[in-house]
């Protein structure tokens, strides 16, 4: 049975319902601080004692040195019903150190139950709050990121302190800032197709894309911009490219909507080096012949892309997930 109070809304404290396995006892339990609290009318009804009894046995913990009452007990606000009015009072509440005293000096076997509720409930309890914390860090860190982010590529562009390779990594950084947040949003296992993104429609032919690299290098040779290892393939590791953005698991596409496939050929053609030199040109080039194939418009010019596959290739491996999600977030169409 409860009695006539109610813990008051607290801010940093949570109320959480207890009820013994028999149904007998249900009491609402403070959580803050790192631990549950109770007060010592709470602690009678929890037991089955007497107040008094409960009273006796803090008073002793306090007074053999068992536990410190500055650090076991405080006060809080409880609103209980005085004259038929409600009034809001400061009440001791003791935390799960004095409750499992009390409970085993009363030798209950409400007090073991309460012990294993309280441990269970509050290691739920931390692990809600860390991931909530570890969260709202998270996106600070990503506010102050785009802060730097803004004011590095100010400093950089106005003072001309890098070329133009590098203001177009600068720049890239810069404008798709947003997509970083858009990043921390994604659940890792379940990656979503961001909006605007569509089911491909078709695969690249081997044949067409080896008659599109000799093109390529022909031009390039021509102009002095490439030698004659430029394009030569490593094995069939081209072919495994290709068939790698195309494979299936349980009869559906792994790679579902087009963006994706020419986020992982790119990636992969510029990581994976299936050529003895022009791996970043020729994955650029792949890339856009796939866009162009399947009619996907795109926001990246010629010095965007440099820089995109500059990044892909300084990335991580452990990065890759990263970099394919900022390709896919680059070319889905925005949201109307």
């Amino acid at each position: 049975m409860l009695n006539n109070e109610a813990p008051a809304a607290a801010p940093g404290g949570e109320v959480i319902v207890y009820e013994s396995s028999d149904g007998e006892v249900r009491v609402d339990v403070r959580v803050d601080r790192e631990t549950v609290w109770l007060t010592q009318q709470q602690m009678a009804e929890l037991f089955g004692r007497d107040r008094s009894v409960v009273t006796r046995h803090v008073r002793n913990a306090f007074a053999e040195g068992e536990l410190d009452p500055e650090a076991t007990s405080a006060k809080f606000a409880r609103v209980q019903s005085e004259g038929g009015r409600k009034v809001s009072r400061e009440v001791d509440h003791y935390n799960l150190d004095v409750i499992i005293s009390v409970g085993y000096r009363v030798k209950s076997l409400r007090g073991t139950q309460f012990r294993i509720w309280a441990t269970r409930t509050l290691r739920e309890h931390l692990v809600r709050g860390f991931t909530v914390n570890e969260r709202r860090l998270a996106e600070r860190g990503l506010r102050e990121a785009r802060e730097t982010l803004d004011l590095l590529s100010r400093t950089l562009l106005n003072q001309a302190l890098v070329d133009e390779t590098g203001q177009a990594v600068v720049g890239l950084i810069a404008s798709y800032a947003d997509t970083w947040r858009l990043l921390l949003e994604y659940d890792e296992d379940r990656l979503a197709t961001p909006p605007g993104a569509r089911s491909s429609t078709s695969a690249l032919d081997h044949d067409r894309v080896v008659d599109a690299i000799v093109e390529f290098k022909r031009k390039l040779v021509a102009r002095g911009e490439a030698s004659s290892l430029f394009g030569n393939p490593r094995g069939d590791a081209l072919a495994a490219i290709l068939g790698n953005i195309e494979q299936t698991m349980f009869g559906e596409p792994l790679y579902r909507s087009r963006e994706e496939k020419a986020a992982h050929l790119l990636y992969f053609v510029v990581k994976d080096h299936p050529f003895t030199d022009g791996n970043k040109r020729i994955g650029s080039l792949l890339f856009l012949l796939y866009l162009n194939q399947e009619g996907v418009a795109h926001r990246l010019n010629p010095q965007a892309l440099t820089a995109l596959t500059l990044l892909i290739a300084e990335s991580a491996s452990s990065g890759k997930d990263l970099m394919v999600r900022l390709i896919v977030n680059l070319l889905a169409e925005p949201r109307r």
